[in-house]
Parts: structure tokens; C-alpha cells; sequence
């Protein structure tokens, strides 16, 4: 059976993006862990799989490269808005969008029918604990948790999946594979979490390290950074609004007086083919 498909990526945290509005895709999580293998796939860190919702203008799926389905991902919406509007899926600029972790409203900047920049209104960051989840009461902030022997000041913060970060002192220093995989697998997080290392530079800057839950180490995490600046808010090392830099880029997140998210970045197609699946 062949499939189409686009690889894109934002900032780095690659995705390959299928229309499946059709759903000729039986097991969507057996699919997932063929084409994101990078040796005998096309390889990436995610899968978005586009589908019709009876909710919003278009659905979209996302699946980690273990076959286990994700709530959201920042880094992700982004392909799929470039995707839908340079495919001629939607024909406008600000659409609505199902995910699991609720229905996104995003915003691209079109200049000659290509999307060049994508905002995103990524809804509330969910703090009580039993919303992120965490194993622990009320609120789970500037908390003190080890991994291998190594006292880590964390806070955890659900931005559409859950997410603890973890304030470093040097974030390209830090073995984020070491201590990343070590605490995502805790028992005080019983879904498990992503884990981000972050540096506070100054009150506008932060460098940002990511370990994602079902994928490991990725080069960018749009959910992970707005988790990181929501953490550095609430501890006081910032504004409200940030440049979280990645290790290809930056993305501007901002915590607006409602209460709700916003991010800012680009997306890149990185090229497009067919994924041929044994049948």
C-alpha cells in the first residue's frame, strides 16, 4: 500500500505528515512505529496524521515513534498548519484544529501562498497536580527531585501533555538522555513526563534542552517551551513574554493576562514522497 507523505520539521523536532482523511490507516500505531523507524522508515521524531473532525475544521493525530499517541505538540501544529494550507486543505489563514488536549486555534502568516511563520493560541497551562498528572498534592513547583544523585529544582506543568522542567545552570552541558529518560520513567508521574532543562539567561532569554515522553531527545519541543516559561514565570526568573532558544532556533512564547498561551515560530517542508508499507 502506498501512502504520500511530507517531511517537515520545526526547528529541528522533525514530523512526516500523512493525509488520512480517508482512513485507509487500520493501526494507526503499528503505522506510526514503521514510518518514523529511522533506519527502515522515513524516519522522525513524530507522525501527524490528518483527519476529518466533526468538531473543528480538520483533526489532527499525533504519534510518538514508540506507537503511543500524544496529547498535542507545539513543534507539530505548526507543520500541520503549513501543511493544510499549502496542500489547499484549508483555504484561510485561522482555522480550528481537534487534538486530544482540546481544539487549537492557530494563525499563519501567508506571503505568496507560502506560510512563512505560524502562531498558535495553545490554550491554559494546567498546574494542580492531578491535572498534569503528578503523584503529589496542589501544586508541583520549585520542588526538589533526584535523578542518578543529582538534586534537580523542578516544576511540573501540563501545556497539552505533561511536562516537568528542570532549571540547569549550563543546558548544553547537562546529559539530558541521562536524566531526561531517568525522570520521565519516576514513579511520582504515573503517565509518565516530558522533561526540559532549562537556563535561565536573563528576563527576556532562556535556553531549552528537550527529552520527550515516547521520543527522547529532540532537537525542539513547542509544548516544552511553553512549559519553560510558564516555570521560569512563576519562579520569578521572568517576564511574561520569552525567546526560548533551541538548538536550530527560537520560538517566542508568551503567557498572556487570560491565562493563555501563545507561541510563535516557523516550519519548514523538508520533502515530500511515498511511503511504501507491506501489506
Amino acid at each position: 500500500m502506498e501512502f504520500k507523505f511530507a517531511k517537515m520539521h520545526g526547528l529541528g523536532n522533525d514530523m512526516v505528515v500523512i493525509d488520512d482523511r480517508e482512513e485507509r490507516i487500520s493501526d494507526i500505531n503499528d503505522f506510526a512505529m514503521k514510518i518514523l523507524h529511522r533506519n527502515i522508515g522515513v524516519g522522525a521524531d513524530s507522525l501527524l496524521v490528518i483527519r476529518n473532525s466533526k468538531i473543528a475544521d480538520i483533526k489532527m493525530l499525533i504519534l510518538n515513534i514508540d506507537g503511543s499517541e500524544a496529547e498535542m505538540c507545539g513543534n507539530g501544529i505548526r507543520c500541520f498548519v503549513k501543511y493544510c494550507i499549502e496542500k489547499g486543505i484549508m483555504d484561510k489563514p485561522d482555522f480550528t484544529v481537534e487534538t486530544l488536549s482540546g481544539i487549537k486555534r492557530p494563525h499563519a502568516v501567508v506571503e505568496n501562498g507560502v506560510v512563512t511563520g505560524i502562531g498558535v493560541d495553545m490554550g491554559e497551562p494546567k498546574l494542580a497536580c492531578e491535572e498534569i498528572p503528578v503523584s503529589a498534592e496542589g501544586e508541583f513547583q520549585q520542588k526538589h527531585l533526584y535523578s542518578h544523585g543529582r538534586r534537580f529544582t523542578v516544576t511540573s506543568v501540563n501545556t497539552g501533555v505533561p511536562h516537568t522542567v528542570a532549571f540547569v545552570d549550563d543546558a548544553d552541558l547537562t546529559d539530558v538522555e541521562y536524566y531526561g529518560k531517568d525522570i520521565e520513567h519516576s514513579p511520582i508521574f504515573p503517565r509518565r513526563t516530558n522533561v526540559d532543562f532549562v537556563q535561565v539567561v536573563d528576563t527576556e532569554n532562556i535556553i531549552m534542552r528537550a527529552w520527550e515522553r515516547g521520543c527522547g531527545c529532540t532537537l525542539c519541543c513547542g509544548t516544552g517551551a511553553c512549559a519553560s516559561v510558564v516555570a521560569c514565570i512563576l519562579a520569578g526568573h521572568t517576564g511574561r513574554k520569552v525567546n526560548v532558544h533551541m538548538e536550530l532556533g527560537t520560538l517566542v512564547i508568551e503567557w498572556l493576562p487570560d491565562n493563555s498561551l501563545y507561541m510563535f515560530g516557523p516550519a519548514k517542508t523538508v520533502c515530500e514522497g511515498v511511503f511504501y508499507l507491506d501489506e
